[in-house]
Protein backbone atom coordinates (compact mmCIF):
# COMPACT_ATOMS: atom_id res chain seq x y z
CA UNK A 1 0.00 0.00 0.00
CA UNK A 2 0.99 3.08 -0.89
CA UNK A 3 1.85 6.21 1.63
CA UNK A 4 -0.51 8.24 -0.40
CA UNK A 5 -3.05 5.61 0.41
CA UNK A 6 -2.37 4.97 3.89
CA UNK A 7 -3.11 8.94 4.34
CA UNK A 8 -5.89 8.50 2.44
CA UNK A 9 -7.41 5.66 4.36
CA UNK A 10 -6.46 7.12 7.89
CA UNK A 11 -7.97 9.93 7.16
CA UNK A 12 -11.11 8.86 5.58
CA UNK A 13 -11.57 6.65 8.95
CA UNK A 14 -10.73 9.88 11.49
CA UNK A 15 -14.47 10.88 10.59
CA UNK A 16 -13.70 14.96 10.52
CA UNK A 17 -13.60 17.52 8.55
CA UNK A 18 -10.00 18.75 9.74
CA UNK A 19 -8.59 16.93 6.25
CA UNK A 20 -11.17 19.54 4.40
CA UNK A 21 -10.07 22.59 6.08
CA UNK A 22 -6.36 21.28 5.67
CA UNK A 23 -7.34 20.95 1.80
CA UNK A 24 -8.47 24.25 1.21
CA UNK A 25 -6.61 26.43 3.73
CA UNK A 26 -3.66 24.90 1.54
CA UNK A 27 -4.77 25.58 -1.73
CA UNK A 28 -2.24 28.30 -2.65
CA UNK A 29 0.50 26.38 -1.52
CA UNK A 30 -0.68 23.51 -3.24
CA UNK A 31 -1.45 24.51 -6.53
CA UNK A 32 2.04 26.18 -6.35
CA UNK A 33 3.73 23.25 -5.27
CA UNK A 34 1.55 20.58 -7.27
CA UNK A 35 2.19 22.20 -9.92
CA UNK A 36 5.63 22.55 -10.46
CA UNK A 37 6.20 18.68 -9.28
CA UNK A 38 3.72 17.08 -11.91
CA UNK A 39 5.76 19.38 -14.42
CA UNK A 40 9.21 18.49 -13.07
CA UNK A 41 7.73 14.43 -13.14
CA UNK A 42 6.59 14.95 -16.58
CA UNK A 43 9.84 16.10 -17.87
CA UNK A 44 11.59 13.95 -16.27
CA UNK A 45 11.59 9.94 -16.82
CA UNK A 46 14.17 8.57 -14.46
CA UNK A 47 15.14 10.05 -10.99
CA UNK A 48 18.87 11.59 -10.97
CA UNK A 49 20.84 13.84 -10.05
CA UNK A 50 19.20 17.03 -12.28
CA UNK A 51 16.06 15.62 -11.15
CA UNK A 52 16.61 16.23 -7.43
CA UNK A 53 18.30 19.38 -8.22
CA UNK A 54 15.24 20.72 -9.59
CA UNK A 55 13.29 19.15 -6.81
CA UNK A 56 15.45 20.93 -4.58
CA UNK A 57 14.97 24.60 -6.06
CA UNK A 58 10.99 23.53 -6.04
CA UNK A 59 10.87 23.03 -2.06
CA UNK A 60 13.12 26.28 -1.73
CA UNK A 61 10.45 28.08 -3.25
CA UNK A 62 7.60 26.97 -1.01
CA UNK A 63 9.55 28.23 2.00
CA UNK A 64 10.55 24.83 3.16
CA UNK A 65 13.54 26.05 4.36
CA UNK A 66 17.36 25.36 3.87
CA UNK A 67 18.30 22.90 6.80
CA UNK A 68 14.72 20.90 5.39
CA UNK A 69 15.69 20.79 2.11
CA UNK A 70 19.07 19.34 2.37
CA UNK A 71 17.72 16.89 4.86
CA UNK A 72 15.10 15.93 2.73
CA UNK A 73 17.12 15.42 -0.36
CA UNK A 74 19.55 13.33 1.63
CA UNK A 75 17.12 11.19 2.68
CA UNK A 76 15.01 10.61 -0.65
CA UNK A 77 18.20 9.70 -2.46
CA UNK A 78 18.90 6.85 0.03
CA UNK A 79 15.44 5.67 -0.03
CA UNK A 80 15.48 6.03 -3.81
CA UNK A 81 18.60 3.22 -4.10
CA UNK A 82 17.44 1.42 -1.27
CA UNK A 83 13.61 0.69 -2.78
CA UNK A 84 15.58 0.92 -6.61
CA UNK A 85 13.03 3.53 -7.63
CA UNK A 86 13.98 4.71 -11.32
CA UNK A 87 10.49 6.46 -12.39
CA UNK A 88 9.89 9.77 -11.33
CA UNK A 89 5.73 8.92 -10.48
CA UNK A 90 6.96 7.01 -7.72
CA UNK A 91 8.79 9.20 -6.28
CA UNK A 92 6.06 11.70 -4.84
CA UNK A 93 4.61 8.87 -2.49
CA UNK A 94 8.27 8.64 -1.19
CA UNK A 95 8.52 12.75 -0.36
CA UNK A 96 5.11 13.28 1.10
CA UNK A 97 6.57 10.53 3.81
CA UNK A 98 9.89 11.52 4.23
CA UNK A 99 7.89 15.03 4.63
CA UNK A 100 5.63 13.54 7.94
CA UNK A 101 8.38 11.88 8.75
CA UNK A 102 10.95 14.49 8.98
CA UNK A 103 8.68 17.17 10.68
CA UNK A 104 7.30 14.71 13.20
CA UNK A 105 10.79 13.31 14.20
CA UNK A 106 11.44 10.70 17.00
CA UNK A 107 8.15 12.46 19.22
CA UNK A 108 5.40 11.51 16.82
CA UNK A 109 3.97 15.36 17.26
CA UNK A 110 2.83 14.72 20.87
CA UNK A 111 4.44 18.10 21.76
CA UNK A 112 1.98 19.45 19.05
CA UNK A 113 -0.82 19.13 21.91
CA UNK A 114 -1.79 22.17 24.68
CA UNK A 115 -0.33 21.15 27.54
CA UNK A 116 -3.66 21.80 29.54
CA UNK A 117 -3.65 21.75 33.80
CA UNK A 118 -6.45 18.96 34.64
CA UNK A 119 -7.92 20.62 37.61
CA UNK A 120 -6.32 24.13 37.71
CA UNK A 121 -5.87 27.15 35.65
CA UNK A 122 -4.11 26.92 32.70
CA UNK A 123 -2.48 30.14 31.18
CA UNK A 124 -1.09 30.86 28.12
CA UNK A 125 1.06 33.37 27.03
CA UNK A 126 0.63 35.06 23.45
CA UNK A 127 3.58 36.64 21.83
CA UNK A 128 4.32 38.31 18.51
CA UNK A 129 4.81 41.36 16.81
CA UNK A 130 2.01 43.38 15.40
CA UNK A 131 0.31 42.67 12.16
CA UNK A 132 0.61 39.00 12.73
CA UNK A 133 -3.48 38.06 13.60
CA UNK A 134 -2.38 37.65 17.46
CA UNK A 135 -5.21 39.49 19.11
CA UNK A 136 -7.58 37.38 16.45
CA UNK A 137 -5.90 34.35 17.03
CA UNK A 138 -6.70 34.66 20.84
CA UNK A 139 -10.06 35.65 20.05
CA UNK A 140 -11.03 32.10 17.76
CA UNK A 141 -9.03 30.26 20.62
CA UNK A 142 -10.95 31.35 23.42
CA UNK A 143 -13.96 30.41 21.42
CA UNK A 144 -12.56 26.98 20.84
CA UNK A 145 -12.01 26.45 24.66
CA UNK A 146 -15.81 27.67 25.64
CA UNK A 147 -17.30 25.22 22.98
CA UNK A 148 -15.15 22.18 24.65
CA UNK A 149 -17.31 24.04 28.01
CA UNK A 150 -14.33 25.47 29.61
CA UNK A 151 -14.47 28.75 31.25
CA UNK A 152 -12.53 31.51 29.84
CA UNK A 153 -11.04 34.85 30.51
CA UNK A 154 -8.51 37.27 28.57
CA UNK A 155 -5.94 39.41 29.72
CA UNK A 156 -5.25 42.81 28.01
CA UNK A 157 -1.62 42.77 28.56
CA UNK A 158 -0.69 44.67 25.24
CA UNK A 159 -0.70 48.14 26.51
CA UNK A 160 1.45 50.09 24.12
CA UNK A 161 -0.26 49.67 20.72
CA UNK A 162 -3.14 51.70 20.40
CA UNK A 163 -6.29 50.17 19.96
CA UNK A 164 -4.96 46.73 21.19
CA UNK A 165 -7.29 46.97 24.20
CA UNK A 166 -10.07 47.42 22.71
CA UNK A 167 -9.58 44.83 19.97
CA UNK A 168 -8.97 42.17 22.50
CA UNK A 169 -12.54 43.75 24.27
CA UNK A 170 -14.28 43.21 20.83
CA UNK A 171 -13.46 39.74 20.62
CA UNK A 172 -14.25 39.30 24.18
CA UNK A 173 -17.49 40.73 23.72
CA UNK A 174 -18.01 38.40 20.75
CA UNK A 175 -16.77 35.36 22.45
CA UNK A 176 -18.61 36.24 25.63
CA UNK A 177 -15.74 35.83 27.84
CA UNK A 178 -14.44 38.31 30.31
CA UNK A 179 -11.38 40.68 29.75
CA UNK A 180 -9.19 42.04 32.58
CA UNK A 181 -7.80 45.44 31.80
CA UNK A 182 -5.79 49.12 32.59
CA UNK A 183 -5.24 52.00 30.64
CA UNK A 184 -3.47 52.25 27.94
CA UNK A 185 0.36 52.56 28.69
CA UNK A 186 0.22 50.80 31.95
CA UNK A 187 2.39 48.41 33.41
CA UNK A 188 1.49 44.95 31.39
CA UNK A 189 2.89 43.16 34.20
CA UNK A 190 0.54 44.69 36.40
CA UNK A 191 -2.66 44.05 34.07
CA UNK A 192 -1.34 40.24 34.28
CA UNK A 193 -1.52 39.97 38.34
CA UNK A 194 -4.92 41.45 38.30
CA UNK A 195 -5.88 39.04 35.51
CA UNK A 196 -4.52 36.00 37.57
CA UNK A 197 -6.17 36.97 40.72
CA UNK A 198 -9.68 37.79 38.95
CA UNK A 199 -9.11 34.26 37.07
CA UNK A 200 -8.91 32.62 40.59
CA UNK A 201 -11.67 34.02 41.82
CA UNK A 202 -14.33 33.44 38.95
CA UNK A 203 -12.88 29.69 39.02
CA UNK A 204 -11.38 30.09 35.23
CA UNK A 205 -10.08 27.32 33.57
CA UNK A 206 -8.10 29.20 30.94
CA UNK A 207 -6.45 32.21 31.16
CA UNK A 208 -5.04 33.92 28.01
CA UNK A 209 -2.98 36.55 28.07
CA UNK A 210 -2.02 38.78 25.21
CA UNK A 211 1.86 40.91 25.14
CA UNK A 212 3.22 43.74 23.35
CA UNK A 213 4.92 42.98 20.36
CA UNK A 214 7.82 45.43 19.71
CA UNK A 215 10.90 44.64 18.34
CA UNK A 216 12.63 47.89 17.61
CA UNK A 217 14.41 47.56 20.86
CA UNK A 218 15.26 43.46 21.35
CA UNK A 219 16.52 44.05 25.11
CA UNK A 220 13.37 45.73 26.36
CA UNK A 221 11.05 43.09 24.56
CA UNK A 222 13.52 40.43 26.37
CA UNK A 223 13.12 42.18 29.88
CA UNK A 224 8.72 43.33 29.10
CA UNK A 225 8.54 39.54 28.99
CA UNK A 226 10.20 38.32 31.75
CA UNK A 227 9.04 40.74 34.16
CA UNK A 228 5.33 39.56 32.89
CA UNK A 229 6.16 35.58 33.31
CA UNK A 230 7.72 36.46 36.41
CA UNK A 231 4.58 37.91 37.87
CA UNK A 232 2.27 34.74 36.50
CA UNK A 233 5.27 32.58 37.70
CA UNK A 234 5.20 34.29 41.64
CA UNK A 235 1.16 33.92 41.68
CA UNK A 236 0.59 30.32 39.99
CA UNK A 237 4.19 28.18 40.16
CA UNK A 238 4.69 26.38 36.64
CA UNK A 239 2.60 28.94 34.90
CA UNK A 240 2.89 30.33 32.14
CA UNK A 241 2.05 26.53 30.64
CA UNK A 242 2.14 27.38 27.11
CA UNK A 243 3.78 30.66 25.25
CA UNK A 244 2.31 30.28 22.12
CA UNK A 245 4.41 32.79 19.02
CA UNK A 246 2.42 33.99 16.35
CA UNK A 247 3.86 34.10 13.33
CA UNK A 248 2.37 35.35 9.97
CA UNK A 249 2.60 32.63 7.79
CA UNK A 250 2.71 34.95 4.39
CA UNK A 251 6.07 36.60 5.79
CA UNK A 252 7.89 33.19 5.05
CA UNK A 253 11.51 33.30 5.94
CA UNK A 254 10.96 36.80 8.15
CA UNK A 255 8.83 34.93 10.17
CA UNK A 256 11.46 32.35 10.74
CA UNK A 257 13.74 35.72 11.88
CA UNK A 258 11.19 36.95 14.27
CA UNK A 259 10.74 33.05 15.72
CA UNK A 260 14.62 33.32 16.87
CA UNK A 261 14.52 36.38 18.48
CA UNK A 262 11.01 35.75 20.31
CA UNK A 263 13.29 32.28 21.15
CA UNK A 264 15.77 34.55 22.58
CA UNK A 265 13.57 36.26 24.62
CA UNK A 266 11.30 34.04 26.28
CA UNK A 267 10.71 30.28 26.54
CA UNK A 268 8.25 29.45 23.19
CA UNK A 269 6.60 26.18 23.37
CA UNK A 270 4.65 26.59 20.86
CA UNK A 271 3.83 28.10 17.53
CA UNK A 272 0.74 29.43 16.08
CA UNK A 273 1.33 29.97 12.38
CA UNK A 274 -1.77 32.61 11.23
CA UNK A 275 -2.95 33.01 7.30
CA UNK A 276 -1.65 29.82 6.23
CA UNK A 277 -4.52 29.80 3.60
CA UNK A 278 -3.21 33.41 1.78
CA UNK A 279 0.30 32.31 1.28
CA UNK A 280 1.91 29.64 -1.39
CA UNK A 281 5.03 29.47 0.60
CA UNK A 282 3.33 26.77 2.84
CA UNK A 283 6.22 24.98 3.48
CA UNK A 284 7.68 27.04 6.43
CA UNK A 285 5.55 24.81 8.88
CA UNK A 286 8.27 22.58 8.18
CA UNK A 287 11.09 25.16 7.93
CA UNK A 288 10.33 26.41 12.12
CA UNK A 289 9.96 22.86 13.36
CA UNK A 290 13.52 21.34 11.60
CA UNK A 291 15.72 24.57 12.18
CA UNK A 292 14.16 25.97 15.52
CA UNK A 293 12.93 23.19 16.98
CA UNK A 294 9.55 24.81 18.15
CA UNK A 295 6.54 23.00 17.28
CA UNK A 296 3.87 24.37 15.29
CA UNK A 297 0.74 23.98 17.64
CA UNK A 298 -2.10 25.55 15.69
CA UNK A 299 -3.10 26.87 12.25
CA UNK A 300 -5.01 29.45 10.39
CA UNK A 301 -6.88 28.16 7.24
CA UNK A 302 -9.55 30.83 6.94
CA UNK A 303 -11.26 33.98 8.66
CA UNK A 304 -14.04 32.02 9.97
CA UNK A 305 -14.31 31.22 13.89
CA UNK A 306 -13.58 27.43 13.32
CA UNK A 307 -10.51 27.44 10.94
CA UNK A 308 -8.11 28.18 13.93
CA UNK A 309 -6.98 24.29 13.51
CA UNK A 310 -4.93 22.52 15.87
CA UNK A 311 -1.73 21.20 13.72
CA UNK A 312 -1.56 18.15 12.08
CA UNK A 313 1.22 16.83 9.99
CA UNK A 314 -0.54 13.86 7.89
CA UNK A 315 -3.70 16.61 7.61
CA UNK A 316 -0.94 18.81 6.34
CA UNK A 317 0.76 16.59 3.95
CA UNK A 318 -2.74 15.67 2.41
CA UNK A 319 -3.48 19.55 1.92
CA UNK A 320 -0.05 19.59 0.26
CA UNK A 321 -0.71 16.36 -1.76
CA UNK A 322 -4.49 15.90 -2.38
CA UNK A 323 -4.86 16.36 -5.56
CA UNK A 324 -1.96 13.84 -6.39
CA UNK A 325 -3.48 11.78 -3.81
CA UNK A 326 -6.79 11.65 -5.02
CA UNK A 327 -5.71 10.67 -8.05
CA UNK A 328 -3.97 7.74 -7.01
CA UNK A 329 -7.36 6.62 -5.74
CA UNK A 330 -9.12 7.03 -8.54
CA UNK A 331 -6.37 5.09 -10.66
CA UNK A 332 -6.17 2.22 -8.56
CA UNK A 333 -9.87 2.09 -8.03
CA UNK A 334 -10.44 1.69 -11.95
Amino acid sequence: MSFFKKIKDKLTQSQDNMSDKFREGLTKTRDNFTTKMNDLVARYRTVDEDFFEELEEILFQADVGFETVVKLIEELKMEVRRQNIKDTKDIRGVISQKLVEIYQGEDQDTDALLHLQEEDLTVILFVGVNGVGKTTTIGKLAHQFKEDGKKVMLAAGDTFRAGAIEQLEVWGNRVGVDVVKHGEGSDPAAVMYDAVQSAKAKKADVLICDTAGRLQNKVNLMKELEKVKKVIEREIPGAPHEVLLALDATTGQNALTQAKIFKEATNVSGIVLTKLDGTAKGGIVLAIKQELGIPVKFVGLGEKMDDLQPFDAEKYVYGLFADLIEDEQDHSDV
